[in-house]
Parts: C-alpha cells; sequence; structure tokens
C-alpha cells in the first residue's frame, strides 16, 4: 500500500489512501464485517463541525446560531419528509424545506380530509393547499420527457411550490422558433411554467491538469462516494472499461459501469494498492466529512459540494426530478442546486451534513460570478449497480 501526503491539497495529514474519497480518517479494517444496506439511513444528530459552520455562514450570510438552528431544522425536515408522503396519501402533492420558517411544507389537494391535514400540522409540517398531486406533476413531467428538446431549453422539473412543471429556457432563446413550439407542446402534455435559465447547461468534466483527484484518457474529473469496492462518480468521465489513473499517474481500477446521457452516473472498482474510506474531502476549507448514510435532503435544504477544482462549496437544493438537456443529450431525475461548480469537478460529491447526496454531473456559470450545479442521486446509483454505500 502507498501512503502518501495531502499538503499539496491544503490538508495537513498523511493518509493511507483509497481514491480521492479518502480524507482525514484511517481506512475500515477488513475484517469481513457486514455492510450496511444500501438504503437510505437516518441522519446522524451529532453536532455540526465548526468548519461547516463557518462555510454556511459564508456562503449563506448566517451567523453561527442561525447556520446551527437551520442545520438542526433540515435534519428534522429530512426525517419528516417520508411520513408526510404516507400520510397526505393520494392527496400528496410535494414537499420542501422553508427557510424562511426552518418547517417542512407539505402540499396537498383539497381532497385532503381535516384529519389528514391535522396529522400533518400535528407533525411540525406547514401545510398548504394547491390544485394539482404530486403524482399528476410527475405524469406531466414524464411526458415532457419524451418530448425532444431544442438546445435552447435548459432543463424542467416538478416545483412543488410552484404546483407545476418548470420549464426553464436559455436567457434570449424563448421566441426562438423550436423553443416556442417544446413550450407549446409542454404545456399540453400538463401544467407548466416557463422561467429564464442565464446559460445552457454543460457538464463538468476537464481536460488534464496535473496535480488532481482522477483522470481517464485526457479527461479530469472527481470522486464522488466510496462504495464497497469502488467508488461512484459521473458517467460522462468515462465508458466501461476505461481505465482510471489517480493523480500520481497510478492505475486505480477500471469503470465496471457507465450510463450517459439518459443517466450520468458510474462506478469505479479500486485496487493496485487503493482503497475505500467513507470521507469526503473538506480541502481545508471544513474538516473532512464522514460519510453516514444517504438519506435524501429535501427541496430548500442546504446541501455542500466537494470537487477537485473549485474543491469546497455550498447552496441549497432547488428542485428534484429535473431533466437536464446537455449538448450530448438529456438526462433524467437530476437534482438542482445553487452550489457552483467548473470543469474537472464532474463525479465529485454532493454531501449535506454527514448524509451522501449524489455526484455533480453539470451546469453552468461558475465559482466566481456564481451558478447552478445539477447532481446524479447517490441512491438511484447504489439501487442500479446493486453497490453499498461505504458509511462510517
Amino acid at each position: 500500500m502507498r501512503r502518501i501526503g495531502l499538503t499539496r491539497a491544503g490538508v495537513a495529514v498523511l493518509l493511507l489512501i483509497g481514491g480521492w474519497t479518502a480524507g482525514g480518517a484511517a481506512p475500515a479494517a477488513a475484517n469481513g464485517t457486514s455492510a450496511p444496506p444500501a438504503s437510505a439511513s437516518s441522519p446522524d444528530s451529532a453536532p455540526a463541525s465548526a468548519g461547516l459552520l463557518r462555510a454556511m455562514q459564508r456562503d449563506f450570510g448566517l451567523s453561527r446560531a442561525e447556520a446551527e438552528s437551520r442545520l438542526a431544522a433540515e435534519r428534522a425536515a429530512t426525517e419528516l419528509a417520508p411520513e408526510a408522503r404516507r400520510t397526505a396519501g393520494s392527496a400528496y402533492g410535494g414537499a420542501w424545506f422553508d427557510t424562511g420558517s426552518e418547517k417542512l411544507t407539505v402540499a396537498v389537494t383539497p381532497d385532503a380530509d381535516a384529519s389528514t391535514v391535522r396529522a400533518l400540522r400535528d407533525s411540525g409540517a406547514r401545510v398548504r393547499t394547491v390544485e394539482h398531486s404530486a403524482r399528476q406533476l410527475d405524469a406531466a413531467k414524464s411526458r415532457i420527457d419524451r418530448l425532444d428538446a431544442p438546445s435552447g431549453v435548459s432543463s424542467w422539473s416538478v416545483d412543488p411550490a410552484a404546483n407545476s412543471v418548470v420549464v426553464n429556457v436559455v436567457d434570449g432563446q424563448r421566441d426562438d422558433n423550436d423553443v416556442r413550439r417544446f413550450v407549446d407542446r409542454a404545456r399540453a402534455a400538463g401544467p407548466v411554467t416557463v422561467r429564464t435559465a442565464p446559460a445552457a447547461a454543460r457538464t463538468f468534466a476537464a481536460g488534464t491538469v496535473g496535480g488532481d483527484p482522477y483522470y481517464t484518457g485526457n479527461a479530469r474529473c472527481s470522486i464522488g462516494f466510496s462504495v464497497h469496492g469502488g467508488f461512484v462518480t459521473a458517467g460522462h468521465c468515462g465508458g466501461t472499461g476505461a481505465a482510471v489513473r489517480g493523480w500520481d499517474g497510478s492505475h486505480i481500477g477500471t469503470f465496471q459501469g457507465s450510463s450517459f446521457p439518459g443517466d450520468d452516473y458510474a462506478w469505479v472498482n479500486v485496487g493496485s494498492g487503493w482503497w475505500t474510506v467513507p470521507v469526503v474531502l473538506g480541502w481545508g476549507t471544513v474538516p473532512d466529512r464522514l460519510v453516514r448514510g444517504s438519506a435524501e435532503a429535501p427541496v430548500g435544504a442546504s446541501i455542500c459540494r466537494s470537487g477537485s477544482t473549485t474543491r469546497w462549496h455550498c447552496g441549497t437544493v432547488l428542485a428534484k426530478n429535473e431533466t437536464v438537456n446537455y449538448s450530448q443529450g438529456a438526462v433524467h431525475q437530476m437534482t438542482k442546486t445553487s452550489v457552483c461548480a467548473e470543469p474537472g469537478d464532474s463525479g465529485g460529491a454532493f454531501i449535506s451534513g454527514d448524509q451522501a447526496q449524489g455526484v455533480t454531473s453539470g451546469g453552468w456559470g461558475n465559482c466566481s460570478g456564481g451558478g447552478e450545479t445539477w447532481f446524479q442521486p447517490v441512491n438511484e446509483i447504489l439501487n442500479r449497480y446493486g453497490l453499498t454505500l461505504h458509511t462510517a
């Protein structure tokens, strides 16, 4: 096994490395202990680190007390969301975390009976009455997914707060004939709201840059999360069978499965002296983050990203199950965030607290002027390939 110093990354610690999912923790013992299931686990209630609180203060303009309050409220909302959906039943219209009230807001249709509304409120959720159910909105989005989108359409997803499918059109292209035809056909599929996106979405792979996480051919990307036997990352970073090299040029493994477009996920096996640990790098901005599960954060919750180019940045979950229209083709079931990213960050980890959320796919903008970034949810990747998240 090789021992490598990470002072070049601003982390004053020597690590036994298992690819760039490694951080300031020792590798798990190879003792044959049974692994945890791939399904989401409950969020950990341990106090947030000082570094994470500082990052939230920086990126959200919060005081330390406000950051602590928000994290606690988001943990509660994450735990409540699945039960709220079950309680609402067929009347469920979606849910999101409201940063003003620091509560989960649950939308229900007018046919929700009084006992359902009362149960939701008693659980701590806010309740809003809407016209369309989540099932109706999801069906409308599925119909739109079957349309051929022009380049002037950036993405589309169900927005529970708007109670419609939001279609994002690239700024300046709303009057383009192909865009107008697409919007007309989308409106025929169900309730649609049209919004403007500053730029078209693009993936965040990059050409070779020395000293950064991993390479396939002449492309550089970032590792997402350790799984037992390897790591997950973005599919556009390499096709099945492609060899993967570490920052030092040594062989890590090969892509065992990869899908792009349609999806944007992949997994790489790990060997040749590398191994995995359940850690996401904080790059000196925050302490390296232990990964304890993969409970899905709700819309509105804060979220952070670790990548090899721009390192650690935070933002908010803006939308789920969004279809993103890249030049290479549409990618489905993505989560949109307000976190910035740049070329080379592709495949990197999105994490909320200590809960894995997904791997960086693409977006628009940069970390100087701002932007938006999409990720492929990690639980979908685990289920697709039968993988088990490596957790602490």
